[in-house]
């Protein structure tokens, strides 16, 4: 398996300690308050709830929607409902994109952003993810929905991760308002899990044409999503009013993270959920802040730098604030 933030387990066992400050995810570090479960909720087969659905289609904007395991159910299933084809990934993006479409008997390049456009005739399906992670590039909706449509006309696919995508100012692309059919060839991800801090729901939502939510569906089998997560993800998409709440705090914390990195001599992008930088000293920067007791994203490969979460509190700010200060009169 692929190596992701969040292994506070390897952090504990490699350091010997467990009062970790964990930035490593890009989570929103203020969960949705879970409603009470219903009682029966662990003793019934978690059959579909419609209304899920039309919650996930109205928060979303989306025509239809199909809720799945984790978005990333959808990225390993994916790749298996088309015959062998030469697909594009973004480069650098999330790798677990990359890795299934390697899987399955498909051509693989990985492109970067600025190369994206010219790709589009070069491939029978590209994989965005939009805002990227861990850069926080975006790509334009209306570009978006062009790059499908020259797809679609030849059979092929845009696959469009939006996990980080609840506290941007552009609609989904997945959003095509009253009475319209989600685009031939377009395929959106989202995720409850980042905005809405439910990790641990392993719940998301893939909108597409009916047909392929069909084959979806049918390729993951049933109960795929449990009861309970069913009922505290339609808890959270109805709840407009937090919503509004947290996108402001949210966006007022990652400005907070970015002017902070700045203070500190690192020039950094990303979204309201995390910041990142390339960085020379990748390695040494991640050692640093590990021996602090604060856990954040190493990437030594292609996307080689630092990304950071957002402190949960006061404390986790005055916490990294220290660790950085120590980190700028160490450097050579």
């Amino acid at each position: 398996m692929l190596e992701h933030g969040g292994n506070l387990r390897e952090a504990a066992q490699r350091y010997g300690r467990d009062d970790w400050l964990d930035l490593s995810t890009g989570i929103n570090p203020e969960w949705y308050p879970a409603p009470a479960i219903a009682n029966n909720a662990w003793h019934r087969l978690p059959e579909p709830d419609p209304a899920l659905a039309l919650a996930a289609q109205a928060y979303y904007g989306a025509p239809q929607m199909q809720p799945v395991a984790g978005t990333q159910a959808a990225i390993q299933a994916l790749p298996r409902l088309r015959l062998p084809s030469r697909v594009v990934v973004t480069a650098p993006s999330y790798a677990e994109h990359a890795h299934h479409w390697a899987q399955h008997g498909h051509t693989l390049r990985q492109v970067p952003y600025d190369a994206l456009d010219a790709a589009v005739a070069e491939c029978d399906v590209m994989v965005v993810v939009n805002p990227n992670n861990p850069t926080g590039a975006t790509v334009p909706r209306g570009q978006l929905l062009d790059w499908a449509a020259r797809l679609s006309a030849r059979g092929g696919w845009l696959i469009v991760d939006e996990a980080f995508g609840d506290t941007g100012a552009q609609a989904s692309a997945a959003s095509q308002g009253a009475g319209s059919a989600t685009p031939e060839g377009l395929i959106v991800l989202r995720s409850v899990g980042k905005f809405f801090g439910l990790a641990g729901l392993r719940l998301g939502f893939v909108a597409a044409q009916p047909a392929l939510l069909d084959a979806l569906a049918n390729l993951l089998g049933p109960w795929t999503v449990s009861g309970p997560a069913q009922q505290v993800a339609l808890a959270a998409l109805q709840d407009s009013a937090w919503q509004e709440r947290m996108r402001e705090q949210l966006r007022a914390g990652g400005q907070r993270l970015q002017n902070l990195l700045a203070a500190h001599g690192i020039r950094s992008s990303g979204s309201a959920l995390f910041q990142w930088w390339p960085e020379a000293r990748a390695e040494d920067f991640h050692e640093h802040m590990a021996r602090q007791g604060i856990w954040v994203r190493l990437f030594s490969k292609a996307a080689r730098g630092i990304r950071l979460g957002l402190p949960p509190d006061e404390a986790g700010w005055q916490r990294l604030e220290l660790a950085l200060t120590l980190w700028t009169k160490e450097k050579p």
